[in-house]
């Protein structure tokens, strides 16, 4: 008996274990995320809409995550294959993949700084070419850093990858109330300004978070002795080059992943130019913040799922267990929607009152998120045959819809072609790996079950929004808001999570 219930119990264990895994990672990301969230109200207070200041953040770190793709060039996930592999030495392959990843690093590092002026210039910023020499730098340090922390994953310890990710965001957000609020209110004081002008002046502004940024990840560095050290450093160049062979459908899949997500933010100032693009950009980039919730669950399923998925690969069961995460995710990103759709008149004070009138891109980009949650569950299937050029297809697909979308109907519709032009390409390319997929590598995806859930979604966001045009109390709306987004909740408990298997408490259900 007890070998035949063995598989069931095998599964139900590895569902656990992903659970498990993607609350420490989740929770790491979201609080992380909304302790990061402090700097949005902070900037948008400090840097005014008009200012254009902002907008500057928003287009620098919109190259930063294009450049961390980069960087990385699709070694994370390729590290987790070659690492699973049974002919593969595990020491051998994180030592190779730690220096490919760093030899790229410094490389571009010195070919930035010794173009810096030509670079700063072509990009508008001639008068502070050191906000991309920060940049740079930091870059190239996040991305070397990627690879001891899958490294943290693949040896199942997201304790410590959870507090390094939350020591960084609690420091840079200590340093950033110390730039933009204290020391401006010490700067005021005659007495001590001599002082202060030590290591502060007014005028630098957006240049500290640029500076901040550096400083925080430099230090984190420091906390990874112990995956840096007490191993021989190897490079294999016969390993590297199969790592290589793998990783580069990858990595044009992520430049065409991450264009979807930032490209907007860099065409946007091409095409509405001077101050004016400038201030547009920053009311859509902080606008987007809102929106991010979505980013935060992908990201923190993503960092357990991946490991899960390669360490899966052999089950007998695995397709009906993808099947089954890809329907839990969908569920509780749908309630995350709901969840900030109800509450989107207390959210909205996360952002400067400047900023208000962008708050109509939030549902657009949170589907459009949705859809890119979706892919990337989707995308395994060819990681898993070993055929990742079909998510540069994809990938390539998405990114050409969204860049005509930005290109065409920027000029005529501003920052709301943006936000639907992320929704065209992340559902290009959501719709063309599901039908390629099911082809190479069928999984039995609970299609009806899962439309049911985006139906009755979309009926009570309709509702949430009628009640927003038609309903004057905010309270009576937020309370219509709460009843719609308590019968969702009772559709997935009826359904889906009984009370009955809760942990403790669920003896006390029937």
């Amino acid at each position: 008996m007890a070998e035949a219930s063995s598989p069931t119990a095998a599964k139900q264990g590895g569902m656990k274990a992903l659970a498990k895994d993607t609350a420490i990672y989740g929770l790491s990301s979201i609080v992380g995320r909304f302790l990061n969230y402090l700097l949005v109200p902070l900037y948008t207070a400090k840097l005014a809409a008009a200012s254009g200041g902002y907008g500057v953040i928003t287009e620098v770190y919109s190259y930063v995550a294009l450049l961390l793709v980069l960087l990385t060039f699709g070694m994370e996930t390729t590290f987790f294959r070659f690492v699973n592999k049974e002919d593969q030495d595990p020491q051998r392959v994180y030592s190779t993949t730690l220096l490919l990843v760093g030899g790229v690093g410094l490389a571009f590092v010195a070919l930035v700084l010794g173009f810096l002026p030509s670079i700063a210039e072509a990009l508008d910023y001639a008068a502070h070419p050191e906000f991309l020499g920060m940049m740079a730098v930091c870059v190239a340090i996040d991305a070397f850093q990627c690879i001891p922390f899958a490294y943290l994953r693949y040896r199942r310890r997201p304790l410590k990858f959870a507090a390094l990710k939350l020591l960084f965001i609690v420091l840079n957000i200590t340093l950033n109330l110390v730039y933009f609020l204290l020391l401006p209110s010490l700067y005021e004081n005659p007495e001590m300004r001599g002082f202060i002008e030590l290591f502060y002046h007014p005028s630098y502004g957006v240049g500290y978070a640029f500076a901040i940024n550096l400083a925080c990840t430099a230090f984190i560095t420091l906390f990874f002795k112990k995956e840096l050290t007490g191993f021989r450093w190897r490079f294999d160049p016969k390993l590297a080059r199969q790592m290589w062979t793998y990783a580069w459908p990858i990595l044009v899949l992520g430049i065409a992943g991450i264009l979807n997500q930032t490209a907007d933010k860099m065409i946007f100032p091409r095409l509405v130019e001077g101050q004016e693009g400038k201030v547009q950009l920053g009311i859509y980039g902080a606008s987007v913040k809102i929106a991010m919730i979505m980013a935060m669950i992908t990201q923190a399923f993503r960092y357990a799922y991946e490991p899960f998925v390669f360490g899966r690969q052999k089950d007998k069961d695995n397709r009906q267990t993808y099947a089954k995460a890809m329907k839990y995710f969908l569920i509780f990103t749908l309630l995350a929607f709901l969840l900030v759709m109800a509450y989107i008149d207390i959210l909205k004070h996360i952002i400067g009152r400047d900023y208000w009138e962008g708050l109509r891109v939030v549902p657009i980009v949170m589907a459009a998120e949705i859809m890119m949650g979706i892919y990337f569950n989707l995308s395994f299937w060819y990681k898993l045959i070993d055929r990742t050029i079909w998510g540069a297809w994809f990938s390539g697909a998405g990114c050409a819809v969204l860049i005509a979308v930005n290109v065409l109907f920027i000029p005529t519709c501003g920052y709301m072609a943006c936000a639907w032009a992320g929704f065209a390409g992340y559902a290009t390319a959501m719709t063309l790996s599901y039908f390629v997929g099911q082809r190479y590598y069928p999984i039995p995806y609970p299609l009806k079950s899962m439309a049911v859930y985006v139906a009755i979604a979309a009926l009570f966001f309709a509702a949430m929004q009628c009640g927003a045009q038609y309903v004057d109390s905010l309270w009576l709306r937020l309370a219509l808001n709460t009843v719609c987004v308590g019968l969702f909740v009772g559709h997935i408990v009826y359904h889906d999570f009984p009370l009955s298997n809760l942990p403790v408490v669920g003896k006390y259900f029937k």
